[in-house]
């Protein structure tokens, strides 16, 4: 089920390619080890007008990308921490971006709160 959604911070010089979601769902459900159709990923641009950061100006080699990921439950703490790893890599490869400015949010599991097609996921 994973729903993995990603926020690139974008500028004119620095658009993604028309076909970054396709390849962040591919390298993404490998990092999760997901079988076809079971990653979900939404992909929407932060204009660079509308992203800042205080005390400084960021430079276009430094925009980051948000990502927040639902898992139907939450992973154990080990599992969080290599999956947190490989996606910040698989993140930053497939928007030519630093590992180290892909920052990883995990949202709330959604078990009981989620549903599909109108139909509760419990």
């Amino acid at each position: 089920m994973p729903i993995v959604d990603i926020r690139p911070v974008v500028s004119l010089a620095n658009k993604l390619p028309g076909d970054a979601a396709q390849a962040l769902a591919d390298s993404i459900s490998q990092v999760l080890s997901a079988k076809p159709g079971r990653v979900w990923v939404r992909l929407t641009e932060i204009s660079y007008e509308n992203y800042a950061e205080n005390g400084t100006t960021v430079e276009d080699n430094e925009l980051p990308v948000f990502v927040q990921v639902l898992h139907f439950d939450w992973p154990i703490e080990e599992v969080r921490i290599q999956e947190a790893a490989g996606l910040a890599v698989a993140v930053a490869t497939c928007t030519n971006r630093q590992v180290d400015r892909i920052h990883i949010e995990y949202a709330s599991p959604g078990r009981g709160r989620v549903a599909f097609g109108g139909n509760l996921v419990a």
